[in-house]
């Protein structure tokens, strides 16, 4: 059970809130860099921890992560001119660059003086894994960029579903480590078959149990923590046992268990209070992993089919998210098509912040029981010393990965050694640090 108080603890990030701070001291996802991938093209707009933001690629190829509001009359600067280096307000004619730095005031003579004394509001970037990320935290507490572990290395292909999502990012975490419910809410696309492991198809993903009921065991850990879902298999159930286990890597990440092809992980960036950047990500070798707009299709969240030029969903309650009952009744469980919108019509039908006091918990609910303590310890922990969890030397160790797997009931999962999928015959990548961060003028 969770208070309306450690539920608005956990789930507030506008305004000041002490999760949106403690979310600060990470380095942010803000967008895909498709999105800003020509320079001196159009500008776009983000909402990130309740803050408005846009989003350029100057003449040079710079990235830049600015306040959307021009600093002289606020106006938006999504609507203004890319050019020459810098982003200019429509209004008067203001120009700004990547940094912050105000280099024009066409409205403003020369001797004013005023061009030195102005400095917007803009984040330190960096691009990596398909992502434009930036700190928005204070300058003074900005710790070195790390890839995160869905992307180690510059050459490993990520691929990105990107959704909005009108919900609160905590009850879309907490959908992500909830392994329980892939058995039934997934079942008609994560089926049991008679394989030694998870096996990816072009259609589905095939799993070795029937077991809906799996044992649930967690250990806790300084960047999050990890879980094992723990399943009879369909083969050797007296003496193995199937282990998915996943990570949770605080504040936003879930590395999800893999398949025999490619890892799987999703990242869940706060909009504001009330909506959520969900990505879900297919990450590996490039001979493996699908390609951006085969894993979208898989998915079902293609831009133009399932999702509008803004990532938001077509599928909505008011539609009943395209739900096709003839197709329940010839066997399909849910009648939704694609993993994630399955997961979406559990979340939104929940409202735009679950009210966990009402929730009624049980032995399958341990890893969200440990997420809703550990997240609700950790941002208390930062409002008395500062101190972020998974930041510094509390971040996630490289080793850690997610694992599926038949094996032994004589192996503890805890130290049973894993290793990211990768093709086989080839070592898994170290943590790439071959990058050059963007520095803004950080407020």
């Amino acid at each position: 059970m969770i208070t309306h108080e450690e539920n608005d603890l956990l789930c507030r990030v506008e305004n000041g809130a002490p999760m949106g701070q403690l979310m600060r001291r990470h380095w942010v996802p803000i967008c895909l860099i498709e999105e800003v991938s020509e320079p001196d093209g159009t500008p776009v707009k983000a909402r990130i921890l309740g803050e408005d933001l846009v989003v350029f690629r100057n003449t040079d190829g710079e990235v830049g992560v600015m306040d959307e509001y021009c600093p002289h009359r606020r106006a938006s600067l999504v609507f203004g001119r890319n050019e020459e280096g810098g982003l200019r307000c429509l209004y008067h004619g203001w120009k700004m660059d990547v940094n912050g730095n105000v280099t024009e005031m066409s409205s403003e003579p020369e001797a004013s003086g005023m061009l030195e004394k102005v400095k917007h509001k803009a984040y330190p970037t960096k691009e990596w894994g398909g992502f434009v990320w930036a700190y928005m935290g204070a300058a003074e507490t900005m710790p070195e960029f790390e890839p995160p572990r869905w992307a180690p290395t510059a050459d490993t292909r990520v691929s990105v579903a990107k959704v909005i999502i009108p919900v609160n990012w905590a009850q879309i975490l907490e959908g992500a480590i909830d392994s329980a419910h892939s058995s039934s809410l997934h079942s008609s696309d994560m089926v049991p078959a008679r394989v030694d492991g998870a096996k990816a198809t072009d259609k589905n993903w095939l799993r070795p149990s029937t077991d809906k009921a799996p044992r649930m065991q967690v250990q806790r850990a300084s960047f999050g923590f990890r879980y094992a879902a723990v399943r009879r298999p369909i083969f050797n159930a007296q003496t193995h046992d199937y282990v998915r286990t996943t990570v949770f890597v605080a504040p936003w990440t879930v590395l999800i268990p893999p398949n025999n092809l490619y890892n799987v992980a999703n990242v869940n960036v706060p909009v504001d209070d009330t909506n959520t950047c969900f990505y879900f990500i297919g990450w590996g070798h490039p001979s493996q992993t699908p390609e951006t707009a085969t894993w979208r299709k898989f998915l079902g969240q293609t831009v133009g089919v399932d999702l509008d030029e803004q990532y938001r969903p077509l599928r909505n309650y008011e539609n009943r998210f395209w739900q096709d009952r003839q197709a329940m009744k010839s066997g399909n469980f849910t009648g939704i098509s694609g993993i994630p919108n399955q997961d979406m019509a559990m979340w939104i039908t929940m409202g735009k912040i679950a009210d966990r006091s009402h929730d009624r918990l049980g032995a399958s609910d341990m890893a969200i029981v440990e997420f809703r303590k550990q997240m609700v310890d950790a941002v208390q922990a930062f409002q008395a010393t500062g101190e972020a969890i998974g930041t510094g030397e509390k971040r996630i160790p490289k080793e850690v990965c997610s694992f599926q797997g038949v094996i032994p009931k004589t192996v503890d999962w805890r130290t049973h050694e894993v290793s990211y999928v990768w093709l086989e015959g080839q070592d898994s990548p170290e943590m790439d640090r071959s990058y050059v961060v963007t520095e803004g003028a950080n407020a």
